[in-house]
């Protein structure tokens, strides 16, 4: 029986475990952590990583555990509209995106991955494209290893040399709140080099993102920062603030990657992060791991070179990652001359602009060799902070 040896036990690498042992080959997953956890944050997974969490045999548990994301648009910082989400036309050309708690997420895909696969607690040093790899217990080896350890990937060494991950120019805030008032329209609010945003959660709670254009690494103010950052902004951004917890307040600098120039050597291969890691404006990074995972599986099981995931997978998570980038770019404006120009120009877009923007994102769906996939119209351009 073939093995993958898996590196890397989050989204990707579950993934990546899931696809290829429903392909019938063995699976090994390595992960440094002493168990799998995730962070108390919000994920929203558009349709095209539904279609792969179908190919995977999980899209039903993941529905259950999730609702619509009901993101009615984008307003600018005291509420006023600058660009209105068509929901009924999304659902009926792409169906809807859904949220869900990350940890939801990452509980469905372990359950569905081979029970003893996993390994945790286990440090990965070195990979070789010979298949082999050096950790903290000793030596693993597969006939496909895939590095699915995120933006600092140790596998990614091995494949492309050293790639340094690149400071976007802002840094993020995420939090789980319990409202204390009405919510109204959800959605993310747009203003000077700062954005604010929140989704509603299956079990009543609030999944709330904040950005900041702030040097890399300036000190963490922590929840009273945001508060005071955003204590003027219309309702019901103050209340929500108020109602977190400033131990649940998670920061993160925004990294991403420089194009690589392959995903593959040898018998190394990359997934998720460790080969695409994007800014979260679009809401595909993990989208674009789930599905990568799928194809990577499909191409290698059916008898494709690692060569074949590459030329599929590279154009198309670069072309996304860079539409992510110049909507952050948009979105983190500071300057009031050129926010009052954007302001003005997203008031004046049509939805159907809008549309074509998305589309090429959306029309993703697992294909076989030789199929043909067909590109659907419709969609709208929102911009999410929560990858």
């Amino acid at each position: 029986m073939s093995k993958a040896l898996i590196v890397g036990g989050g989204i990707a690498g579950l993934a990546t475990a899931i696809a290829f042992d429903r392909r019938g080959w063995e699976v090994e997953v390595l992960e440094r952590a002493p168990e799998l956890t995730a962070v108390g944050a919000g994920i929203s997974l558009w349709s095209n990583a539904l279609r792969a969490l179908d190919e995977l045999g999980v899209g039903e548990r993941i529905r259950e555990r999730a609702v619509e994301d009901a993101a009615a648009g984008i307003r600018d910082a005291r509420g006023r509209w600058l660009s209105r989400t068509d929901t009924a036309a999304l659902r009926a050309r792409h169906g809807s995106p859904v949220v869900l708690h990350r940890a939801d997420l990452l509980e469905i895909l372990r359950a569905a991955a081979p029970e003893s696969a996993v390994r945790t607690g286990i440090s990965v040093t070195e990979a070789r494209a010979d298949g082999s790899v050096l950790h903290s217990a000793g030596v693993s080896r597969g006939d496909v290893v895939v590095g699915a350890d995120g933006i600092h990937s140790v596998v990614r060494r091995a494949v492309c040399g050293v790639v340094e991950p690149r400071y976007s120019g802002y840094t993020a805030w995420r939090m789980v709140v319990t409202p204390t008032e009405p919510l109204g329209d959800l959605g993310e609010s747009w203003g000077r080099g700062e954005r604010f945003g929140f989704a509603a959660l299956a079990d009543g709670r609030v999944y709330c993102f904040a950005a900041a254009n702030i040097p890399a690494g300036a000190p963490d103010g922590g929840l009273p920062e945001l508060r005071r950052r955003f204590r003027d902004w219309h309702a019901p951004i103050p209340a929500l603030l108020a109602a977190a917890d400033a131990d649940t307040v998670l920061r993160n600098d925004i990294y991403e990657l420089p194009p690589l120039d392959t995903y593959v050597s040898g018998r190394l291969v990359l997934v998720g992060d460790a080969a695409h890691a994007m800014t979260p404006n679009l809401g595909q990074g993990a989208c674009q791991a789930l599905e990568d995972a799928v194809v990577l599986a499909r191409v290698v099981a059916t008898g494709g070179k690692l060569s074949a995931y590459d030329a599929e997978r590279r154009p198309r998570t670069r072309m996304i990652a860079d539409r992510s980038a110049r909507i952050g770019t948009v979105a983190q404006l500071s300057t009031p001359l050129l926010a009052a120009a954007r302001d003005v120009v997203m008031r004046a877009m049509p939805a159907s602009a809008q549309a074509r923007a998305l589309a090429p994102i959306l029309d993703w769906t697992p294909g076989e060799p030789g199929t043909v996939q067909r590109p659907r119209t419709g969609g709208d351009v929102r911009s999410h902070t929560n990858t």
